[in-house]
């Protein structure tokens, strides 16, 4: 499992930088939503920026195992959620994000190439 994940560690590193700048692009619109013309373009252009990341990731790991990478994208909305948009974060969201991490780890590492 640790060799898989060295082997695809560039590709698994800017996957979860993709999702990273998906999510954020999302945060942007959803601050855009009082009229704000910049955060809406700016949300566009980290949206962009991140698909972008993630078709240049494809190019060092299986699909398989990078495309699950994808699921921090969960993570990264409920983090958002509560320190920038002061939403209150559950239990459930706790035990979520731990589940969601588990299975990320568990894909991550599963390439026997």
């Amino acid at each position: 499992m640790i060799e898989s994940l060295r082997k695809n560690k560039k590709g698994i590193f800017l996957m979860i930088l993709s999702s990273f700048c998906v999510c954020l692009g999302q945060l942007f619109w959803k601050l855009s939503i009082n009229h704000n013309l910049f955060y809406l373009l700016l949300g566009f252009g980290l949206y962009g920026f991140g698909a972008l990341l993630m078709l240049y990731a494809y190019k060092f790991g299986k699909l398989s195992v990078l495309q699950p990478i994808l699921s921090v994208n969960y993570i990264f909305t409920i983090l958002f959620a509560c320190l920038i948009l002061h939403e209150t974060i559950l239990w459930q969201d706790i035990v979520g994000i731990f589940i969601i991490m588990i299975g990320v780890f568990l894909i991550g590492g599963g390439d026997n190439d």
